[in-house]
């Protein structure tokens, strides 16, 4: 645990010290904050609703300011449904989002510790869960039936909010999806060491939204 410790403390280090690292880190402290960030994704999702992309951060001199070390402004818990790419749904670039991808957008103690990271050594203020319409992980749980292999511990995190959702009105995929949300994100909110005293001192934010393939619009749940 000491030799990670010291690792993590070398690479956060080394990113921070060096010139270029030095004054995107400053940057990053005098004008970043989770409510910025949040404005920022809303804007760029608006971007990919029109198919009017700014396509931020995609130039030569931007890859080579990210060798000096990363500074992302916000972390995305998503699903790995490859219709839901979180740079082109926000229309961000390279550096700009930390990103754990897992079917289900669930969190387990490895995307949790991923997000830890995020939040405390790379001072990311916002993380976004992101949910998704038509989610083959929660159709999944809502169908029922014996899942084959690994799926099955994926399933397993989304029962809590398939069950919660049993004689709600409506269409009970869209209902668990919503609901698979906002369970993680009250799971993120609690869970300590790390997320719960940054959120309780209000150094970090943690959103849900859902994303719509139809549309391409991102719904933020309140």
């Amino acid at each position: 645990m000491k030799f990670v410790s010291a690792v993590i403390a070398m690479l956060t280090l080394g990113a921070v010290f060096s010139p270029a690292g030095l004054s995107t880190a400053q940057n990053t402290e005098e004008k970043i904050s989770a409510d910025s960030v949040l404005a920022e994704l809303k804007t760029g999702n608006e971007h990919h609703v029109a198919h009017r992309y700014q396509h931020p951060h995609e130039s030569l001199d931007r890859r080579r300011q990210l060798v000096a070390g990363q500074h992302p402004h916000a972390e995305i818990l998503s699903c790995s449904d490859s219709r839901v790419p979180p740079e082109i749904v926000f229309d961000q670039g390279l550096g700009d989002l930390f990103i754990i991808r897992v079917a289900g957008n669930v969190a387990t103690d490895t995307e949790i510790g991923s997000l830890e990271y995020g939040a405390e050594h790379l001072h990311i203020p916002l993380i976004v869960v992101l949910g998704h319409e038509s989610c083959g992980a929660v159709t999944a749980a809502v169908q029922g039936g014996p899942p084959e292999g690994h799926i099955a511990a994926l399933i397993d995190l989304i029962k809590p909010a398939v069950e919660k959702a049993r004689g709600m009105p409506g269409d009970p995929v869209a209902n668990s999806v919503r609901l698979n949300v906002e369970w993680v994100v009250k799971q993120l909110r609690s869970s300590t060491p790390i997320l719960s005293e940054l959120v309780a001192h209000g150094k970090l934010r943690i959103v849900g939204a859902v994303y719509s393939i139809e549309t391409g619009s991102v719904a933020w749940l309140s």
